[in-house]
């Protein structure tokens, strides 16, 4: 796998949740922080983001934003201050449940003009291990909709609400899927327009990047800093200079780290015995692993499974 997908799919928990949501006149929802990471797509209308910590962010059609740390926060009409919006907003599962039941049989009260009509939904994500590369996104990722940007992401976005609206044979397959995809496009989308991030940097130097993609293809492989430098095609005190400027840690630093993080996603999602999971993480015995990853977690593998069970959303 390469590095955005593993970092995606070592905190990614159950399937997502999704809604389509249509409201008009005046409204204003609240939802509290959340192991996870939420979602909005403007398909018609206009509405705010109105984040605990940071500026109010507009949002017009064909907008979308994404939490990836599950920030509290407000949706709303307009841009309401906080004190206005303490008094007003409703939790947000109430809110929803109001707009389906209006939707289904309250009256068109006001024109159509006055529609809004977002998608919405919640990824829950296992933060007790996130990948750097995660934990450098933004509190609020927005992605305005403009004439020919993010196209992969337009088209999930377009293929997305047709599935909520038409609910087609196979969507239980098809729907999970493609809110999968809509993050990848939107953490893709983030990655092509920041310039300050450090992960972006890192994978577009062809050094750093080259390595990064060589260790998490064959994690499990004998790898040294010498054969390393090869994959890469430079010496070895240029892979490590440039990969722990731009990384943050030495190549077998990382490597070890990474070995670890996979250990505790399988010990998560798989039944695997501690010895097969050594032998998939390129470690010599269920000792060794055992022994490395309570120096890292503080725990045992045998504590964490049990303990990521207890988390698990079902």
């Amino acid at each position: 796998m390469d590095v955005v997908s593993d970092a995606i799919s070592v905190v990614h928990l159950g399937h997502p949740a999704s809604h389509r949501v249509r409201t008009r006149g005046s409204w204003c929802a609240r939802l509290d922080p959340y192991d996870g990471a939420g979602f909005y797509v403007v398909l018609k209308g206009n509405c705010w983001l109105l984040p605990d910590s940071g500026v109010p962010v507009p949002l017009g059609v064909g907008d979308a934003v994404l939490l990836p740390h599950g920030a509290g926060h407000v949706i709303a009409d307009s841009p309401v201050d906080a004190a206005v919006a303490e008094k007003k907003a409703v939790p947000f599962e109430q809110w929803l449940e109001q707009t389906e039941q209006t939707e289904q049989t309250g009256p068109r009260v006001r024109p159509d003009h006055d529609e809004t009509e977002m998608l919405c939904g919640k990824y829950w994500l296992d933060c007790s291990r996130i990948h750097p590369l995660m934990a450098e996104l933004p509190e609020v990722v927005h992605l305005p909709n403009r004439v020919g940007s993010h196209l992969e992401l337009r088209a999930a976005i377009d293929l997305l609400a047709g599935e909520l609206d038409e609910r087609q044979p196979g969507s239980c397959i098809a729907l999970p899927n493609l809110l999968d995809l809509l993050l990848v496009y939107m953490i893709r989308s983030w990655m092509t327009e920041t310039t300050s991030g450090v992960w972006p940097s890192a994978l577009g130097d062809p050094v750093t990047a080259a390595a990064l993609r060589a260790l998490h293809s064959n994690p499990a492989a004998p790898w040294s800093n010498d054969r390393l430098a090869a994959e890469a095609g430079v010496s070895r005190p240029t892979l490590a200079r440039r990969f722990t400027t731009l990384v943050g840690r030495p190549p077998m630093a990382y490597l070890t780290w990474w070995r670890l993080i996979l250990a505790a996603t399988l010990l998560r999602d798989t039944p695997d015995t501690l010895a097969a999971i050594a032998d998939r993480v390129g470690y010599g015995s269920p000792y060794a692993l055992s022994h490395a990853f309570q120096r890292e977690f503080g725990t045992t593998p045998g504590r964490y499974r049990a303990q990521a069970a207890s988390r698990s959303p079902g």
